[in-house]
């Protein structure tokens, strides 16, 4: 079969730059990730379905650096012992350059759930409650997210002779899985999705801990998808068979949000 496969461009890594300022398309995907996670998640509309009115657009406005924090150390550390541990204790002045790739969500998501965790204890806020809001506004900042990744050739799909297969100029000169927009798709606009329309039918957020629960299940659904279609981290390759690391640290999640789900009552924790 005969394929004329899209040629992905050469794109800086260097979104912007102001005299001596570079702004990463890693930063710019975060920062808007942020923006409009915070801007979604104060609205009107998901403050009238908020189990906790307390937690309202102040509030919000002060968990917004925790947040940063929790998720750029959880997510920096957690690529560092996951995906490269041994280059990284021999080129320890290589772990806080992030604008050179090397984020890992699901480190990202244990940063975010310590952060959330001690932020609540400090401000006597339920912990079920905020981790629902920071759930429903996460897929916004993956879908960037992957975008950054697809830009930076990062992260780049197997083999395919599909019409919409593109070819990665960096790599060899071969038609592939744009992985990248599989996972954007999947775990930014469909995931985004499902959790609006569970917010709005069937009200999850009057209930602690089920729009968490929603999230860590068909994002752990979602990515297992997408790394069938996705080559693995040359580091590491297949743990066995065609089963990757991102598959495996994908089911303790999914595990997670059964449980969360199934639990007695909503229990506020």
């Amino acid at each position: 079969m005969y394929v004329i496969a899209m040629l992905v461009p050469v794109i800086d890594p260097v979104a912007i730059q102001i005299g001596p300022i570079n702004i990463h398309w890693y930063g710019l995907s975060y920062g808007l990730g942020l923006l409009l996670g915070w801007i979604y998640i104060s609205s009107k509309f998901i403050h009238d379905y908020a189990a906790d009115k307390f937690i309202g657009r102040e509030m919000i406005s002060n968990f917004l650096p925790w947040a940063i924090v929790g998720i750029i150390l959880g997510g920096r550390f957690g690529y560092v012992l996951i995906y490269d541990l041994s280059y990284f204790l021999e080129n320890l002045h290589e772990i806080y350059k992030i604008w050179n790739g090397g984020m890992s969500f699901h480190g990202g998501l244990v940063g975010i759930i310590i952060s959330t965790l001690i932020f609540s204890k400090k401000y006597k806020l339920n912990f079920l409650s905020l981790a629902d809001l920071l759930a429903i506004s996460a897929p916004i900042g993956i879908f960037f997210g992957r975008i950054s990744n697809f830009i930076n050739h990062e992260l780049i799909g197997k083999p395919s002779d599909l019409p919409w297969s593109v070819i990665y100029p960096t790599g060899e000169l071969i038609s592939r899985h744009p992985s990248q927009i599989y996972e954007a798709i999947l775990e930014g606009l469909v995931l985004f999705f499902i959790l609006l329309v569970a917010c709005k039918r069937y009200r999850i957020l009057r209930t602690p801990g089920n729009a968490s629960a929603i999230f860590l299940i068909f994002y752990g659904v979602f990515r297992i998808i997408s790394e069938i279609y996705r080559l693995p981290d040359e580091q590491i390759g297949y743990i066995f068979g065609q089963v990757t690391i991102g598959m495996i640290i994908s089911i303790p999640m999914m595990i997670l949000g059964i449980i969360l789900l199934n639990r007695k009552n909503g229990k506020k924790i």
